[in-house]
């Protein structure tokens, strides 16, 4: 298996060449835990995902917020390598960022662009979203009179309450797209509120949508990209797809919403792993961290871990409760500090300084998912992945 090793800095990520990479079972030498993305396992997402749209919709990567935290330049080549048409970034800083890495397939960015940036963004052949008139505005200003075109994405409030045109200004709003000469008004979208768990709200949204289109399509307005559905749409409702999804968690072989369907087809594509750096037996109750918050039961064995809440480990109030070591669950004692956390291992055999310890994903027959972790702290899959500090090396698994 080759391994493309992804080290953070402050503004971008550096893939390190295939020559270079450090053997699987490696670990940094200046990190002792490591974060590990398997694109091979990303693709097979990717292909699924278009088995289940078929022929007649495109599809758009969602890579923003680094790629859901996976690295956004390694997963956005491996879902374009894999069949995705295009990619969404929130910005275009991130679009911009794919771009300084290579990247030329097609970029929307979904929320807001600086007008200082426009013209960046038509000279990069990046998509703007346009959800409000004065937006709208700004990018044909931005582009009037120069050798520049900009693509546009026309989104719309259809009850989500967040970015967006009211129906009403959306059908003008386009009216005054179209006619600017240096704009190509290539899409329009709209986002779903409930998609996961009120089909019946969906189904309000989508209606809305659908009647903004029937009078656009009225005054002989077109679009090359229609789009509305993200990754819980796509699998619970193919009136969503018209002719592009947006696919987001899916791509990360996570599920939108419980028993949504895929499940059974998806692989997990990200896993986190550090070293046991000391095990230690403890006598009974003596008080393990800050706080004295735990008191050994009896004699216990407790290994400690070099992973905290800067690296994406939640301190409070609910945190990790578990991680693998030797394919054994290990409950955490004591409190989350900066770097370091403490296990009970009393129970398991022989841990020693060096082994493996697996915080999210699969070890031996046992696996910590990222939905398990979620109800551990209170939240949802997404968050889970997307707040592990970008400090920690990725290593990308490929092949």
């Amino acid at each position: 298996m080759r391994i493309l090793e992804a080290v953070a800095d402050s503004d971008r990520l550096a893939l390190r060449p295939p020559g270079q990479a450090r053997a699987k079972s490696g670990l940094s030498p200046t990190y002792p835990s490591r974060v590990e993305i398997d694109l091979a396992a990303l693709a097979a997402n990717v292909r699924w995902i278009k088995g289940r749209v078929g022929r007649r919709a495109a599809m758009m990567a969602v890579v923003k917020a680094n790629a859901y935290g996976h690295g956004a330049p390694a997963v956005a080549r491996a879902a374009l390598q894999a069949g995705a048409d295009m990619l969404a970034v929130a910005n275009l800083a991130e679009a911009f960022e794919l771009r300084a890495c290579g990247i030329d397939a097609p970029i929307l960015a979904l929320s807001h662009a600086p007008p200082d940036r426009l013209l960046d963004a038509a000279a990069h052949d990046i998509a703007i979203s346009v959800y409000d008139s004065t937006i709208a505005a700004q990018c044909i200003a931005a582009v009037n009179g120069s050798k520049g075109r900009l693509r546009a994405h026309v989104k719309v409030d259809t009850g989500m309450g967040r970015l967006g045109l009211m129906p009403p200004e959306a059908v003008g709003v386009c009216r005054l797209l179209r006619r600017a000469t240096n704009i190509n008004l290539e899409g329009i979208y709209t986002h779903f509120a409930t998609a996961d768990d009120d089909p019946v709200y969906m189904k309000e949204q989508l209606d809305t949508f659908k009647a903004v289109l029937r009078r656009l399509r009225g005054e002989g307005l077109r679009f090359k990209y229609v789009h509305a559905g993200n990754s819980a749409a796509l699998l619970t409702c193919d009136e969503a797809h018209f002719n592009l999804v947006r696919p987001g968690i899916l791509l990360y072989g996570l599920e939108p919403m419980p028993h949504s369907g895929g499940a059974e087809y998806l692989q997990p594509v990200m896993s986190w792993k550090t070293r046991v750096v000391q095990v230690k037996a403890l006598p009974p109750d003596t008080p393990v961290g800050y706080g004295n918050a735990y008191r050994t039961r009896g004699e216990e064995l407790i290994a400690v871990l070099p992973v905290g809440y800067a690296d994406g480990l939640r301190r409070t109030p609910e945190s990790w409760r578990e991680v693998l070591i030797h394919g054994q669950r290990a409950p955490l004692v004591g409190r989350v500090s900066m770097e370091k956390i403490t296990v009970n291992v009393s129970h398991i055999a022989d841990v020693k300084v060096g082994d493996e310890a697996v915080l999210l994903g699969r070890q031996g027959a046992e696996t910590i998912s990222a939905d398990e972790i979620a109800g551990w702290i209170c939240s949802n899959n997404y968050e889970v992945v997307t707040t592990i500090a970008p400090r920690l090396p990725r290593d990308y698994l490929d092949g």
